[in-house]
């Protein structure tokens, strides 16, 4: 008996290690993504996962989730900066929602790394199923593709195969490199494997860490004006701070063009700049017009859609009216709206859906002609997420336009993930994006993804710069996930016919 308990002990205890062995080699990958930047820490990750998955094929789903977990608490460990906005409502709520995120999102791990033991195609099963798992991530419940794998390529050449393939084809080939490099060395050709090995190791390096090698970008003739008041979520909508933060944007506004800049053939403030409803604030569009001297302005602001708000990005004319117009279509759960809703509300808790969202989303995707300066494709904060949302637009548009309060995401590693995912859309579709941010960082990306020039975090300040041209459209905007899709389709197709091969050989 006590041999059995023992064994027992022993065989918890070593379950218990290779969890936490697990969700160590899943944060490691945590510093591929902004803001250490560090591409190959992702590369040794995702090589750790594979190797876990090959020598533990009793836990493979349990061994995924805590890999997953480890990945996504670090990374994502910026998610507690929002319940410090009022700490004594919200602060208790921060571990817990860091906790349940993490887990829930590695969900989609266990299920890839399960599946792919289930599969009986090898290791090459788990790139299949990791790749699926992760596009079900960008669309199941709305969607969280946040720190995707593909994310980490933004600063290298292997950037560029966002414009052909996306950000899960990018992800294919992470995964399949990962693959690759964890595959054990056999017996007779063991120098062999390592030499190849270690080539794919150089060549992988030099496609995550050397720069996009184009030309500068072609610029066209026109400027734009980002203006980035820094409110800080505390004070953004305290009624003595309104009219602090109003003039300040109006200041900069107003100012004279920064050295050898043009004057500005349109101006940008970040979303939800003006306190006040849109469908109410004619004194201040009024002021605002005043200020840019007829040039147009776009701004994010709240409006009223019946009895509930939304969030709306609008452009102004020389005479203060509106001139185009859009609604944020894909909302922040918990945050914007509550999921479920109508449930909540039958068993009488309307008032907590209220408090914690309410807002109604717009009808989708669309494109804004703003005259002079072109065709525009607006997105509001988290939209900028989504690579199949900005691909769903009805034409295709000369620019990307972001506005976006990241004062919510904190001061550190959130907005610089969601700055990278801002250039992964633009090199996705061949567009430049103009990105004005509350706290920063405002920017203007060019086509190829790279930062022309910035506002930092946390720095009061407006930025004059002209607007990059667009390219031809890419392969990644006419054909979307579909190549992507196809080749999974394919490539089970492949592993579940090959299956039954092997069970009917078997029978024979």
């Amino acid at each position: 008996m006590v041999p059995i308990v023992m064994h027992q002990l022993y065989s918890r205890q070593l379950l218990i290690m290779r969890l936490l062995l697990a969700a160590s080699s899943g944060a490691i990958g945590a510093l591929g993504q902004a803001p250490y930047d560090q591409p190959m820490a992702m590369v040794l990750s995702l090589v750790l996962g594979f190797t876990l998955w090959r020598y533990d094929p009793l836990h493979s789903a349990l061994t995924g989730w805590f890999f997953g977990a480890g990945y996504f608490a670090l990374t994502l460990f910026w998610i507690v900066e929002p319940f410090q906005v009022d700490v004594a409502r919200h602060g208790w709520m921060a571990p817990f929602a860091l906790l349940f995120l993490s887990f829930g999102l590695a969900l989609f791990w266990a299920l890839a790394f399960g599946s792919a033991r289930r599969l009986g195609v090898g290791a090459f099963g788990l790139v299949l199923t990791w790749t699926t798992a992760e596009m079900m991530r960008a669309y199941v419940f709305t969607g969280f593709p946040w720190a995707s794998p593909a994310q980490v390529s933004v600063n290298g050449l292997a950037s560029e195969m966002l414009s052909v393939w996306g950000p899960h084809g990018t992800t294919f080939a992470l995964l399949l490199l990962a693959c690759l490099l964890s595959c054990p060395a056999k017996t007779k050709a063991k120098r062999v494997h390592w030499l190849g090995q270690g080539a794919l190791l150089i060549a992988a390096g030099a496609a995550l860490y050397l720069p996009v090698m184009r030309s500068a970008a072609e610029l066209s003739p026109h400027w734009v004006r980002l203006i980035q008041p820094n409110a800080a979520q505390h004070l953004k909508w305290r009624p003595e701070m309104a009219d602090v933060f109003f003039q300040r944007q109006l200041e900069m506004t107003s100012a004279a063009p920064m050295l050898d800049a043009s004057a500005p053939d349109l101006i940008v403030w970040p979303e939800t700049a003006i306190p006040w409803r849109l469908d109410t604030a004619q004194p201040a569009l009024a002021e605002i017009v005043h200020a840019s001297d007829g040039v147009p302005v776009a701004l994010g602001a709240l409006r009223a859609q019946g009895k509930r708000l939304r969030n709306t990005m609008a452009v102004l004319g020389p005479s203060g009216e509106i001139t185009a117009q859009y609604d944020k279509h894909h909302l922040v759960p918990f945050g914007e709206y509550i999921p479920f809703a109508n449930m909540v509300e039958k068993i009488g808790l309307r008032g907590l859906a209220q408090t914690m969202g309410g807002f109604d989303s717009g009808p989708g995707p669309s494109v804004l002609d703003l005259g002079i300066v072109g065709k525009v494709l607006p997105l509001i904060c988290y939209e900028a997420v989504f690579a199949h949302g900005v691909n769903a637009v009805p034409e295709r548009a000369d620019l990307i336009l972001q506005v976006t309060n990241d004062a919510w995401f904190g001061q550190y590693a959130g907005p610089q993930q969601h700055l990278a995912q801002a250039r992964m859309r633009a090199i996705e579709q061949g567009l430049p994006l103009i990105r004005a941010a509350n706290t920063g960082i405002s920017a203007v990306i060019d086509p190829f993804g790279r930062i022309l020039s910035e506002l930092p975090l946390n720095e009061i300040g407006f930025l004059d710069a002209q607007i990059p041209s667009p390219l031809p459209p890419s392969v990644y905007s006419r054909t979307g996930d579909y190549p992507v899709i196809l080749t999974l389709v394919l490539t089970f197709s492949a592993a579940f016919l090959r299956q039954i091969r092997h069970r009917f050989r078997r029978n024979d």
